[in-house]
C-alpha cells in the first residue's frame, strides 16, 4: 500500500464525518487541502475574503445544524477569519475555522506569516487545537467537529502547520487513525447529553396555567433546534400569544392570529409570565428588565446552556435542547390541556393592538413616495416575494441600519430559518457571505438580500463569487449615499481645515452598484420608481440568476434605529 500526506488525511477526515461543503480562501499552505477535499466530494466555495467566508460558514452552521467549515491561510488569513469565527461564537452557531500555520521548527524565527494562532483565536472560540503531527489530524478533526455542536454551539479552531501537512503515513495507518477518530467523536457527543428535569417541566406548566397574561418568546436558538413543530403545538394547545426575535421570525408564520410582533411593547410590557425558548435576555430583549418589561414578570428560560441560565437568573430555568424541552412540555400539557381562547382578555388586547398597528403601517406602506423612502420599496419587495409564492419560500438576508430595521417590520416570514440578519452582535458585512451560505445549504430556494449600501460595501466583491458559482441570489441595495444617509451636515458643521471633505457618513452619490455585477457577467438594474422596481424584481426572481438591483433612495429618508440612537 502507498502513503498519503497530511492534506489528504485531513480531507479524508472531514469527508468521513459527512462534511459536504467548505468555504474559504486558498493559498500557502492550504491550497492542496482544498483540492483534495474537492476530489473526495466536498464542494469548496472559494471567496475573495476570509471574513465573508467565515460569515458564510457561520450561517451555514445555523441553517443546517451541522458545523460550517471554512479554510484560511496562515497569519493574516487567520486574523481576517476571526470576524466570521467570532460571529459564529456570539450567535452560538457551529463554526469551524481551519488555518494553515508556519513550520513548527521555524516558530520564533520570523517565518512566513508566523503567528501564534492558538493564542490569537482563544477569545473567540469555545475550543482550539493544533495538530502537531500527521497522526493527530483525524482526532483533531473529530474534536473540532464534535465540540462545535455539543452544549451551546459555537466557534472552534483547528491549526494545521505546514510541516504536518507535508508529513506522510501509510494508507493502512491512515485507516486506523480514521477509525479511532470516529470513536472519539461519538464519545465526546455522548458525554454531553442533557436530560430535561421533569419536576421543572411540571412547574413551568403550572406557571403558564395560572398566568393571566402569558407570553411565548422564541429566538434563533429555537430555529437552530428545529423546534417549529413543537412550538406550533404549544401555541395551539394553550392559545398563548407569541413573540419571535428577529431571526426567530418564520418558526410560526408572521401572520398567525396569535403573533404579537406588531404589539411588541404591549406584549413584553404587560405579560406576567414569559417562557423564553432559544433566545437570550440580552440587549435584543432589553435584558428582561424594566421599564420595557414589568418588574413582576416571571421568566421561564429554556436554553441549552446552564451557564446562560445562571447568568440571567430567571424565575425558572430549563436546561436542554429547545425542541426536546418543548416535546416534554407539550406531553405534560396534553395530560391536562388548557387554552386561553380568542375571547380571553389578554388575547383580545394583543389582537386589538396588532390590528390597530397593522392598519397604521399599511396606511404608510400604501403611499408611493418618489424619490423613494424606505417604506415604498420595502412594500414592493414584500409583495414581490409573496407573489413569487409557493414553498419553499425564499431566504431573506437583511443588513443595514434603516434597511434592516424597516425590513424587520415589513417583510413577512412564513417558514422557519428564512431570515438572516445582523444577529446578536449586530454585525455589518455579513450579507454576501450569508447569501452564499443560504444558496449552498438550500439549493432549491431563491435567496433575496435586502441591503443598505454601507452593509453591502463590506463584501460587495463577493458578487463575483455569486456569478462564478451561478447561485440564485438577488441582491437589492438601498442606495441612499451613505451610512444612515448622505451628507446631512448643516452649514455650521462644515468648518475646519478639511471642510471640503465629504461627511464621515457619506459615500459617492448615485454610486452604480449594479454595474459592478454587470462587470462579472451578472444582471444589473438601476431603479428609482415603483414600476422600475416591480419589473426588476419580477425578471430577476423568475431568472433565479445572480443579480444586483440598485434602488435609489432619498438620502434624507430614514434615521437611526430608535433602540440605537442613545448609543451613538
Amino acid at each position: 500500500m502507498g502513503e498519503i500526506d497530511g492534506n489528504v488525511l485531513a480531507a479524508k477526515s472531514f469527508s468521513q464525518f459527512g462534511v459536504l461543503h467548505m468555504f474559504g480562501v486558498v493559498g500557502i499552505p492550504v491550497t492542496s487541502l482544498a483540492t483534495r477535499a474537492v476530489s473526495l466530494g466536498i464542494r469548496f466555495i472559494a471567496f475573495h475574503n476570509e471574513q465573508s467566508a467565515g460569515y458564510a460558514a457561520s450561517a451555514y452552521g445555523y441553517l443546517t445544524s451541522r458545523p460550517g467549515i471554512f479554510l484560511t491561510v496562515s497569519g493574516p488569513g487567520c486574523v481576517h477569519g476571526l470576524a466570521g469565527l467570532s460571529n459564529g461564537t456570539t450567535n452560538t452557531w457551529p463554526t469551524v475555522m481551519i488555518s494553515g500555520s508556519c513550520n513548527q521548527n521555524d516558530v520564533g524565527r520570523g517565518d512566513f506569516q508566523e503567528l501564534d494562532q492558538i493564542q490569537a483565536v482563544k477569545p473567540f472560540t469555545k475550543f482550539a487545537i493544533k495538530a502537531k503531527h500527521i497522526s493527530e489530524i483525524p482526532n483533531c478533526v473529530a474534536q473540532v467537529l464534535a465540540n462545535s455542536v455539543v452544549n451551546r454551539p459555537g466557534g472552534v479552531y483547528l491549526d494545521l502547520p505546514t510541516d504536518v501537512l507535508h508529513q506522510k503515513v501509510s494508507e493502512s495507518e491512515a485507516e486506523s487513525l480514521l477509525t479511532e477518530a470516529k470513536y472519539l467523536a461519538e464519545k465526546i457527543k455522548k458525554s454531553h447529553v442533557i436530560s430535561v428535569e421533569s419536576s421543572k417541566i411540571q412547574e413551568a406548566v403550572s406557571l403558564l396555567r395560572k398566568a393571566e397574561r402569558p407570553l411565548i418568546v422564541f429566538g434563533k436558538g429555537a430555529a437552530y433546534a428545529k423546534a417549529e413543530d413543537e412550538l406550533k403545538k404549544l401555541v395551539e394547545k394553550t392559545g398563548i400569544p407569541f413573540l419571535p426575535t428577529p431571526m426567530g421570525k418564520g418558526l410560526l408564520p408572521d401572520d398567525h392570529p396569535l403573533a404579537a410582533s406588531a404589539a411588541r411593547s404591549l406584549a413584553i410590557g404587560k405579560c406576567d409570565v414569559a417562557i423564553v425558548i432559544g433566545a437570550r435576555l440580552n440587549w435584543l430583549l432589553h435584558f428582561g428588565e424594566e421599564p420595557k418589561w414589568s418588574k413582576d414578570v416571571k421568566f421561564v428560560l429554556v436554553d441549552v446552556s446552564k451557564e446562560e441560565i445562571e447568568l440571567r437568573k430567571p424565575f425558572l430555568g430549563l436546561v436542554g435542547d429547545g425542541k426536546e424541552v418543548l416535546e416534554v412540555l407539550n406531553k405534560e400539557i396534553k395530560d391536562d390541556p388548557f387554552c386561553l381562547g380568542s375571547t380571553h382578555p389578554w388575547v383580545e388586547a394583543i389582537s386589538s393592538k396588532v390590528k390597530d398597528n397593522g392598519v397604521k403601517m399599511e396606511a404608510q406602506l400604501a403611499k408611493d413616495v418618489v424619490p423613494f423612502n424606505f417604506l415604498t420599496p420595502m412594500r414592493i419587495i414584500r409583495d414581490a416575494i409573496s407573489e413569487f409564492g409557493g414553498s419553499p419560500a425564499p431566504v431573506v438576508v437583511s443588513e443595514g441600519a434603516n434597511t434592516m430595521d424597516v425590513g424587520r417590520s415589513v417583510l413577512v416570514q412564513k417558514e422557519p430559518r428564512t431570515r438572516l440578519d445582523a444577529g446578536t452582535w449586530g454585525t455589518m458585512g455579513v450579507g454576501l457571505g450569508y447569501c452564499i451560505a443560504a444558496a449552498v445549504a438550500y439549493p432549491d430556494r431563491l435567496v433575496v438580500a435586502v441591503e443598505g449600501d454601507s452593509g453591502y460595501g463590506f463584501s460587495a466583491m463577493e458578487v463575483e463569487t455569486l456569478v462564478r458559482y451561478q447561485l440564485p441570489v438577488v441582491v437589492i441595495v438601498f442606495n441612499n449615499g451613505g451610512v444612515y444617509g448622505g451628507d446631512r451636515r448643516s452649514a455650521e458643521e462644515k468648518h475646519g481645515p478639511h471642510k471640503e471633505d465629504p461627511a464621515p457618513t457619506s459615500f459617492v452619490p448615485n454610486a452604480g452598484y449594479h454595474t459592478m455585477m454587470e462587470a462579472f457577467g451578472g444582471k444589473g438594474y438601476l431603479v428609482g420608481t415603483p414600476d422600475e422596481l416591480k419589473s426588476a424584481l419580477s425578471e430577476s426572481f423568475s431568472a433565479r440568476k445572480p443579480a444586483v438591483i440598485n434602488v435609489t433612495i432619498d438620502p434624507y429618508a430614514g434615521s437611526e434605529s430608535g433602540r440605537m440612537q442613545h448609543k451613538n
